[in-house]
């Protein structure tokens, strides 16, 4: 039987991820120098994404899915974003490595979630919930993008550190 957080998590990374995606498009479009940079700084991520798919594909044990470290991983990348300061010349390089790691985890999320039981019921809860998000966040009256996006991270290394306490407190049960 699977647990409720094991049900209800996967679909908050989802929704999240959707709405917090036009306020990261804003940060990344902030710190591009030009259109094109920013339509390549999209790119990467795209191949990233089908890279970290790819990944989760070909593994062996799909049940060893590391999945909470996706999370995690996601996390700290959106936290670390909410914390850069767009003042330095190296910043579109730490973009680039920043849109190859999030659209890696991005992509291995996707593949690990479309094969639980869950994802169907997901996708059309999914919809649903985007829309009331994306309603309410439009009363929201945010001065900066980053603290949506901050916001966003600490709730994914929440969601991993809830995981890994249910699943170290499942082993000992055991």
């Amino acid at each position: 039987m699977i647990s409720k957080s094991n049900r209800i998590i996967p679909l908050v990374i989802t929704v999240g991820q959707v709405a917090v995606f036009p306020y990261y498009i804003i940060w990344l479009k902030g710190i591009s120098l030009t259109f094109t940079l920013f339509a390549w700084f999209f790119a990467i991520h795209s191949f990233a994404a089908a890279w970290g798919y790819r990944v989760f594909q070909v593994k062996k044990n799909k049940k060893k899915s590391y999945i909470t470290l996706i999370y995690l991983g996601m996390g700290c990348t959106y936290l670390f974003v909410g914390q850069i300061k767009s003042e330095f010349e190296l910043l579109p390089y730490l973009a680039l490595l920043l849109q190859i790691l999030l659209g890696f985890l991005q992509g291995y999320f996707r593949a690990w979630h479309v094969e639980q039981d869950t994802y169907h019921l997901h996708a059309v809860n999914h919809y649903v919930i985007v829309g009331l998000v994306m309603i309410s966040l439009s009363f929201v009256k945010i001065i900066s993008p980053v603290a949506i996006i901050t916001l966003f991270g600490w709730l994914l290394c929440g969601c991993s550190l809830w995981m890994l306490i249910k699943n170290r407190t499942k082993v000992k049960v055991k």
